[in-house]
């Protein structure tokens, strides 16, 4: 951390460091470092570039690029210029982009140029008016023969813009108002250094992609500080432990996807590969199984596995491993700052234990607009509290357990069924590697219980059947919860942010014949 004299604190941020330390590791990827003072150099020289073509307050830059060293120097030069910072999820067809771009009133997209057609198109498309830069010749041409920007500094780092995916038609621009002026992004980030106590000694470990939120932002931290990050083009569970031991990491933002292949690989092959160094884990971004968790804290006991529950839209509450081990399933007690309502559909508070609709009461009046969309923005608040549609429920002692999300309920013959409760039963069996619960049609009771899972066989050489789960099942839940309609599959498809694609797999049972059994 930065030496403080009384209440000043000195200067963090890849300018200060670059000036203070140049020779250290900012960013590695594969084979490719850039240290703090080639950061600032080559950044400096693409804030020239990015502001020749219109970037600055309130013109994003975004990036539509795989995990490399470009997100971060794009990211380090919208900071020096003042524009917003967009990455994009790379994956994204044209039509899809193109809203992104044109809702977000994006001045220069950064694309790949593997990825230069649909990012061209996107570009062309109306109500666009980006200019593109193609990583690969015209990027670096750019980057050698522009002057370094005058006077170019990064600040706190970039101001940070998302488009969550969540659950509606179209994504939407989540806008944090406070959080454009240098002052909030420097409170916000120096809350977060205290929050997880982020050091210049840390090495971090990207395990997933750079445009997701948890990613940028825990880059941007170690960036903040001084700190080194890693970058891994993709995930893999065997290359992600071995990246640790080689650069000895001492940090990662997983999720628990991440926890579920990592556990696949046999006990003593994971157990030969030296992970030591890494002192925290932190996850997020879906709910976490109690038995996968407990599985991980096993298998890393050098780490301390903590827990958080926000979005895109803001933190809320967080959990160390000693207190999860008193209330496992809790996602914890609220940030300092927030509180944390549990209401019910009409508003009103729901007594402890009882579940609702999650609402987030941000710390010091702070708001978020969805861009552009103002039914969205009342949609989501509630007074001052905030709502992604998460179902939870406090404890007495202020823990936050989350159950499910309004939207994953399955509604059988007027009754709600919560998937996540029959996912962490199905967890409990020794064979069962992955699931995922979701409503399918039903032509009399609406809804009917499906579960997709990833089988392994038993260590006896014995497989295992739907039956047995069922059977499984039976034991620990009422009748009614337990499906009727089962799935082994190879992999479940997930998203890269490791959340399964539930929307997807409720359209194609939409799209096949109604299941017209009767209920359990």
């Amino acid at each position: 951390m930065e030496e403080r004299v009384g209440q000043e604190l000195f200067d963090n941020g890849v300018t200060a460091h670059a000036r203070c330390h140049p020779e250290r590791r900012a960013i590695v990827c594969e084979e490719m470092t850039r240290t703090y003072g080639e950061l600032h150099d080559r950044a400096a020289r693409l804030a020239t570039v990015l502001a020749e073509k219109g970037a600055g307050p309130g013109r994003p830059v975004a990036t539509v690029l795989p995990n490399g060293i470009e997100q971060f120097e794009v990211a380090t030069a919208a900071a020096m210029v003042g524009a917003p910072y967009l990455p994009i999820n790379w994956h994204l067809q044209t039509a899809e982009l193109a809203f992104i771009l044109s809702d977000a009133d994006v001045a220069v997209v950064v694309g790949h140029h593997e990825l230069a057609d649909v990012a061209a198109a996107a570009v062309g498309s109306a109500g666009v008016t980006a200019q593109l830069v193609l990583v690969g010749n015209d990027y670096e041409h750019a980057i050698e023969t522009a002057r370094p920007l005058d006077g170019a500094d990064s600040g706190p780092g970039p101001d940070l813009m998302f488009y969550t995916s969540g659950t509606t038609a179209r994504p939407k621009g989540v806008v944090h108002g406070a959080m454009g002026e240098i002052a909030g992004r420097r409170a916000g980030m120096e809350a977060q250094v205290a929050l997880w106590g982020w050091t210049p000694e840390d090495v971090y470990v990207m395990s997933g992609p750079a445009y997701h939120a948890s990613h940028a932002g825990w880059a941007s931290c170690a960036l903040y500080v001084g700190a080194t990050t890693i970058v891994t083009e993709r995930f893999d569970a065997r290359s992600f432990l071995h990246t640790v031991s080689r650069h000895r990491g001492t940090r990662s933002f997983m999720v628990p996807a991440h926890f579920i292949r990592i556990l696949e690989i046999p006990d003593d092959e994971r157990e030969a590969i030296d992970v030591s160094s890494l002192s925290l884990i932190v996850h997020a971004a879906a709910p976490c199984p109690v038995v996968v968790k407990r599985r991980m804290m096993d298998a890393f006991p050098s780490a301390e596995i903590h827990e958080f529950y926000g979005a895109s839209e803001g933190g809320a509450t967080k959990i160390s491993p000693e207190e999860w081990r008193d209330h496992p399933g809790s996602v914890g007690r609220p940030w300092p700052g927030v509180e944390i309502r549990i209401l019910d559909g009409s508003g009103r508070p729901v007594p402890t234990g009882g579940e609702g609709l999650v609402y987030i009461r941000p710390p010091g009046g702070r708001r978020f607009t969805y861009r552009n969309d103002e039914a969205a923005t009342e949609g989501a608040w509630r007074e001052d509290a905030f709502t992604v549609g998460d179902i939870g429920m406090l404890d007495d002692e202020g823990y936050l357990t989350i159950t499910d999300r309004a939207s994953d309920m399955v509604l059988w013959g007027g009754v709600n069924i919560s998937p996540r409760e029959i996912e962490e039963a199905l967890y409990e069996h020794p064979a069962v590697v992955d699931c995922a619960v979701f409503g399918i049609p039903h032509e009399r009771d609406g809804e009917q219980v499906k579960a997709m899972v990833q089988l392994r066989t038993m260590r006896d050489g014995q497989s295992v059947g739907t039956a047995d789960l069922e059977a499984h099942l039976r034991s620990r839940l009422a009748a009614f919860k337990v499906p009727r309609a089962w799935e082994v599959v190879e992999e479940l498809p997930r998203d890269q942010n490791g959340k399964v694609l539930k929307r997807l797999l409720r359209q194609e049972a939409a799209e096949g014949d109604p299941v017209g059994t009767g209920p359990p």
